[in-house]
This record gives structure tokens, C-alpha cells and sequence, in this order.
């Protein structure tokens, strides 16, 4: 499973912030006073960490590479679901039986650096030591201001993820002589070729609303590349006409039959997901995250992750989105760091939890063994996955594509997640599936967004 920094319901994020409520904080220790910024440089320890990503292969790839050079240092990785992370972290870190590393991430996500900050220790003195006072300037930006609360570093980011593409199941465009569409026309044309043949075309779980917005800001960048950004941050009205037209083409995906039928009633994970991965679905609707899944043992993970019983691993490719806007505006990414690793306040070994933050954020030992794992384009600047370790299911499909992906990724600027608030995260979940279903119209739709952006000004 992904990864992702899917933002979650308020319910969750509710009953999250009520659990940090209860801290007195968990970055703080006996009689008040807050706990000593942890420097690392411990070599033993045993560590839990939480997390909704890595999946399990990756966690298990990394925690070996990390025991090459820390032997001593047993680390139990704890995959927790997306959608009940945050409800169940809250209350964790307020306890000495939590995790003593855990997951957080920029702006509206899931573990919300705003949201469980105070439960975590600074790491900021440390990543200093560890890198120099130039720092910053080592590290890829995406990992650095959004995930620092008030001069505090929160979480050493692991390296960022992408959206705004689609990805393929190349075997079965082969079988049925087809390439990526770059427009509605041929999309549409795609989906008749699948569904004659009786796969289904494109899959969304329109359901679980972090990747309605993914698909939203695609359709945005392709209006005009910059525009979903700017109105999130109260630069431009979602009143305006663009987003009028933004707003049609995503409606014109469920009229058109892009979306597949009861597309609102699954989730991406896992209904989506599943479907993509045993291979009824040719298309969905992912980020860099995927790119994992380029790979044969993480394929054959996900496949059987899915219920396919002895599968034969199959290969993926990116897709750009295509120009439904007819502006030629194609091919952007936007993203931000995928997860910070958070050194609990209520650790009793918080050296030991440094040391693994820092090797796997800082590090060129952990950051190469990010990159190979193509999970996540990585945090230190100048570290690149190397290609020719990598078992790929099919190189000679895949080898290019990826590789021109990755770079494109790495040189993305436009954020995700990180300038949306978590009350125009919760009125983007309610406004695209309103439209989609019919319930609101775009009018109503755009005014609730705007409604949101004058009380944040």
C-alpha cells in the first residue's frame, strides 16, 4: 500500500487533535520542562516506528540497509492504515507504549506536522550537526519548511512524491494496440477499445477525496499551470471563471464515462487500488509513489496484496494527464515531502530514534536505499536511484520512461497538499464529490471553496 500523504476526514482529524489535547505534551518531560533536543550517535537501541508508508517490502529493505551499519539498532516497522492514521496516532504519542518514531507530513495531511508537532522532539539541532549549517541547502526544499512548525524541525524528511499523472498497465496496452491517450477524444476511445474486451478502463476511488484533489489540481495545471496553487494560498478567487471550467471537466470525467461506474462508492485504497493491481483496470490515477511497483518483488507484493493467487508480475509506465483543458498545458507534477520521521516526545530512546531519522533523511547510505526503492524521490540533493541494481519487470519498456519521469519529478515545484488548509481540505471533500454526484452545483461548489478562502484571509 501507498504511501501517500492523503489528507483525512475531520472526524479523524478531530478525534486526533482531541488525543494531542490530552499531551501535557509528549514533547515535554517531568515537572514541565521540555525534553533535550536528541543528537543521535546512539548505536543500540529498540525502536518502534509508525507509519502509513513505507509499504511492508520497502520498510524491510530500508530497516536492512539501515542494520548494515547499525546492527545493534532493532527497528519494528508498524503499518498503519491511511485512513485511521491519524485517529489512532493522536493518543499513541500522548503514551510511553507509543511509538518512539512515527510518521508526519506537510500542511492538510495525514500526520499533519500542525496537528502532532507538539507530540514530537526538535530535530533541528541534529540535522545541523549531522549536515553542517548550510543544511537547508542540502536538503530538497519540499522537506524542510513544511515540515517546520515555529522554527521547530518536526520530522527529517525521507524524500517527496508526485502527482498530477496517470499510471498504465503497459501489458495490456500492448495486447490491444494502445497508447496513452493525450486528450478527451482519445481517452474516450481508449476506454472503448478496454471495455469492448471486458477490462475495465480507468479507476478511481472518487470516495476517498485526497485523490479527487490530485485529479482536481491535474485538471487545474492543465487550465493554467500555478492557478490551484495561488487560490489555495488567497491569491486568486475560486470564483473565477478558470475554475468555472476546471470544475466542468471534472464533472465531464463521470458524464463522459471516464470515471468508472460507482466510482464514488470505492476508495483508492484499497477498492482502486486492487482493482488496478489484479488487473482488471488498465489506468489509475497515482503519483510517483507507484514507480515502486516498476519494480518485480514490490509488483508481486502488491499483486498478491490484492488476491491474485501466483501472480506474474506485469509492466506499469506514467502517463501524462491528458490536455482536457485543450491548452497544451501537459506533463506537471506537483508534490511535496511524502513523510517527516518524528522522533517522539514520550520516547525513552530518543538518541537511538535520532540516529535512524538522521541515516535514513541525511544520510547517502539512506538515501540511496530510498531511492532504489522508487518509493520516493529522495531528500538529500545530488542522490539518484541506481537504475542498474533495480530489477524493473520489463527494463526495456520500462527503463526510459522511468527514468524521464524521476528526473521531471525532481525538478517539480508546485505543491500538493502543503497550501491547503485543513478547513479547504475538508470543503474540497465535500465540493468535488457534490459535483460529481450531482448533489451540489459548480456554482454552489466554487462559492463554498471561496466562502473558506475569505475567512482565511
Amino acid at each position: 500500500m501507498r504511501t501517500s500523504t492523503t489528507p483525512r476526514p475531520r472526524l479523524m482529524a478531530t478525534a486526533a487533535v482531541a488525543g494531542l489535547a490530552l499531551l501535557g505534551l509528549s514533547a515535554c518531560s517531568g515537572g514541565g520542562q521540555e525534553a533535550a533536543a536528541p543528537t543521535g550517535g546512539a548505536d543500540s537501541g529498540d525502536l518502534t516506528w509508525w507509519g502509513w508508508t513505507p509499504d511492508a517490502v520497502n520498510a524491510e529493505k530500508l530497516i536492512a540497509a539501515f542494520n548494515e551499519e547499525y546492527p545493534d539498532i532493532a527497528v519494528t516497522f508498524v503499518s498503519k492504515p491511511i485512513d485511521s492514521y491519524d485517529s489512532v496516532l493522536g493518543p499513541a504519542i500522548t503514551s510511553s507504549d507509543g511509538p518512539d518514531v512515527f510518521n508526519v507530513a506537510p500542511g492538510s495531511a495525514n500526520g499533519g506536522v500542525d496537528t502532532f508537532g507538539a507530540g514530537a522532539l526538535d530535530l533541528t539541532p541534529a540535522v545541523a550537526a549531522a549536515l553542517g549549517d548550510d543544511w537547508k541547502d542540502k536538503l530538497a526544499p519540499a522537506g524542510v519548511e513544511p515540515l517546520t512548525v515555529d522554527d521547530k524541525l518536526v520530522g527529517v524528511s525521507a524524500g517527496a512524491v508526485y502527482s498530477g499523472g496517470l499510471w498504465v498497465n503497459q501489458d495490456l496496452f500492448d495486447q490491444y494496440g494502445l497508447t496513452a491517450p493525450t486528450d478527451l477524444d482519445e481517452w474516450k476511445q481508449v476506454c472503448a477499445t478496454l471495455e469492448v474486451n471486458g477490462v475495465t478502463c480507468f479507476v478511481q476511488g472518487a470516495g476517498q477525496h485526497a485523490f479527487d484533489m490530485d485529479t482536481f489540481e491535474a485538471v487545474m495545471e492543465n487550465v493554467e499551470p500555478g492557478l490551484y496553487v495561488d487560490a489555495s494560498e488567497g491569491e486568486v478567487p475560486y470564483t473565477d471563471e478558470r475554475f468555472v471550467q476546471g470544475m466542468e471537466i471534472w464533472k465531464s470525467l463521470f458524464d463522459e464515462g471516464i470515471m468508472q461506474e460507482g466510482a464514488i462508492g470505492l476508495q483508492q485504497y484499497p477498492d482502486a487500488n486492487n482493482q488496478f493491481m489484479s488487473g482488471k483496470a488498465a489506468m489509475v490515477m497515482m503519483g510517483t509513489w507507484y514507480t515502486q511497483y516498476a519494480v518485480k518483488d514490490s509488483m508481486v507484493a502488491a499483486m498478491e496484496a490484492a488476491g491474485v493467487a501466483d501472480p506474474t508480475p506485469f509492466a506499469i509506465t506514467p502517463a501524462d494527464f491528458p490536455d482536457l483543458a485543450g491548452t497544451g498545458d501537459t506533463g506537471s507534477l506537483f508534490g511535496d515531502a511524502d513523510y517527516g520521521l518524528a522522533v517522539s516526545g514520550k520516547t525513552d530512546q530518543p538518541d537511538a530514534a535520532t540516529t535512524f531519522a538522521l541515516w535514513l533523511g541525511t544520510s547517502e547510505a539512506g538515501q540511496q536505499a530510498v531511492a532504489n526503492t522508487l518509493n520516493n524521490v529522495p531528500a538529500l540533493k545530488g542522490v539518484t536511484p541506481q537504475w542498474e541494481q533495480i530489477d524493473l519487470v520489463d527494463p526495456a519498456r520500462q527503463l526510459e520512461p522511468l527514468q524521464e519521469y524521476t528526473e521531471r519529478a525532481g525538478q517539480a515545484t508546485e505543491p500538493r497538499f502543503a497550501s491547503v488548509s485543513s478547513d479547504l481540505n475538508s470543503a474540497f471533500e465535500d465540493v468535488l464529490i457534490g459535483v460529481a454526484s450531482d448533489d451540489m452545483t459548480i456554482d454552489e461548489a466554487l462559492g463554498a471553496l471561496q466562502a473558506v478562502q475569505d475567512e482565511e484571509k
